[in-house]
């Protein structure tokens, strides 16, 4: 039942001051900076939320409310204020009924604090005056706050420049606008191969630059690069709508954490089968056996594989036929991969080229990190092939390989159905390409180098028996 208007409470005598609204569970500005941290370490935001106390959901919601960007500063608090687990200290020193001079001792703070403390951010929401931890942290950062107007949502002109330059119509020659595909916001990223909604789509550091050319004794037409991420991202600036972040080149809804982009490896890569730790003989090309490994990606994901041994450039194609059932049952996620280039595949098909050569011909594989290759391990105990991987977006560590890849799409063109190809095709084409004379061989075919070495495994293999 309310209380009467005017009524005033037994400790100070004045008019009592209800509480602006019911503080949030597990919301005040602590946890929220240790979730932000969580987020700044590559964390989720469900596991960051987890770490913190919170539920996935109100994790989730937080890292949306800031766009992929920390709302508050992540420095260490300040001893100026009474933290969190001081107000909790005083809430149970209070619950037993200690003094304000014994509350201050215990928690080491001067009396004048804890006085003020106990009177300002009580909770008077029941009609009676309690302090609760939670109560008196969200009063206390309610009180503190000071909100800072957005420079874009009080400068029209400059609002105006930097909308423009980002989400501009396209025009044609006569400045006709093109509106060009009519794409709906949706709050997400754009989808792979779909399409991009059109405009002048300057970068923010672009528009950022050009203002101190175009405006260069106006002095209010200034803004950062970052300012104009934040209002694109953060929710409540009032300065620029979410959806022109579908004008960026990334097309991001939201910012990616740069802990979280260096986490993308794939989980089966370990540190022990990085091409860091691939040994200096295969840098050197001097030992035969040595592979490289990728994979030629045609129409509606038509594969054919590539083996390229790095001293003598001789190339084996991988034959990848598509599974049953493929285009004639919906695509399941996390489903076989009907296409034909699975890991399973990939490993099978490997294995059946590498076995047909001798033990001292099959030393090591290099592969990116590709999914195809997440049964390497299995791929080994098979063929005792060690596999390395390079590292993340870098294909020029395995130079051999992208060289011949670009010779086989003299035979598979790019945008052409891979799948069509037999066995027989893919040999034919294998010889063809190993029967070409390389400059790097002093002119010999790379069938007729790996012939040499053949030759000279088997003599040394001839002089070792007794």
């Amino acid at each position: 039942m309310g209380r009467p208007p005017g009524w005033t409470t037994a400790m100070t005598g004045r008019p009592a001051l209800r509480s602006p609204g019911r503080p949030g569970v597990n919301e005040h500005r602590e946890v929220r900076r240790q979730f932000w941290l969580r987020i700044a370490e590559g964390l989720s935001s469900e596991e960051a939320a987890a770490a913190c106390g919170v539920s996935q959901p109100v994790g989730g919601r937080w890292f949306r409310q800031g766009g992929g960007m920390p709302p508050l500063s992540l420095a260490p608090l300040s001893g100026r204020y009474l933290s969190f687990a001081e107000r909790e200290e005083i809430a149970l020193l209070k619950a037993q009924d200690k003094g304000v001079r014994e509350i201050s001792r215990a928690v080491g703070r001067d009396a004048s604090t804890i006085s003020r403390e106990l009177r300002r951010n009580a909770a008077t929401r029941g009609g009676r005056i309690d302090y609760r931890a939670v109560n008196a942290q969200w009063h206390a950062e309610r009180r503190g706050r000071r909100p800072k107007v957005a420079k874009l949502a009080v400068n029209e002109r400059l609002r105006d420049y930097v909308q423009e330059r980002l989400a501009g119509a396209i025009t044609d020659g006569e400045g006709r606008p093109i509106p060009g595909p009519n794409v709906p916001w949706k709050g997400r990223r754009h989808g792979r191969r779909a399409d991009r909604r059109w405009g002048t789509a300057w970068s923010p550091e672009q528009i950022s630059r050009r203002l101190r050319r175009d405006f260069p004794d106006d002095e209010s037409m200034r803004i950062s690069h970052e300012a104009i991420y934040q209002a694109l991202y953060v929710q409540g600036r009032g300065a620029l709508r979410r959806e022109l972040t579908a004008c960026l080149r990334t097309g991001r809804a939201l910012r990616a954490p740069r802990a979280r982009t260096r986490r993308r490896g794939k989980h089966f890569v370990s540190p022990e089968v990085m091409i860091s730790q691939r040994p200096p003989e295969v840098a050197d090309r001097a030992i035969p056996g040595h592979w490289e490994g990728d994979l030629i990606i045609g129409l509606e994901k038509s594969a054919i594989g590539t083996l390229v041994e790095r001293t003598t450039r001789f190339t084996m194609l991988l034959h990848l036929p598509r599974m049953e059932g493929h285009g004639q049952q919906p695509v399941v996620k996390n489903g076989p991969p009907l296409a034909g280039h699975g890991a399973e595949a990939v490993r099978d098909a490997i294995a059946e080229q590498i076995l047909t050569l001798p033990e001292q011909l099959r030393r090591s594989l290099t592969w990116d990190q590709g999914a195809e290759m997440a049964q390497h391990v299995q791929l080994r105990l098979d063929t005792g092939l060690d596999v390395y991987f390079c590292d993340p977006h870098s294909p020029w560590q395995r130079g051999t390989n992208e060289n011949t890849n670009g010779l086989l799409r003299q035979y598979f063109p790019k945008g052409t159905d891979l799948s069509r190809h037999t066995v027989s095709d893919l040999n034919a084409i294998a010889a063809a390409l190993n029967g070409r004379p390389r400059k790097m061989l002093e002119w010999k075919t790379p069938a007729e180098a790996f012939e040499e070495h053949l030759r000279s495994l088997q003599r040394a293999s001839v002089a070792t028996t007794p």
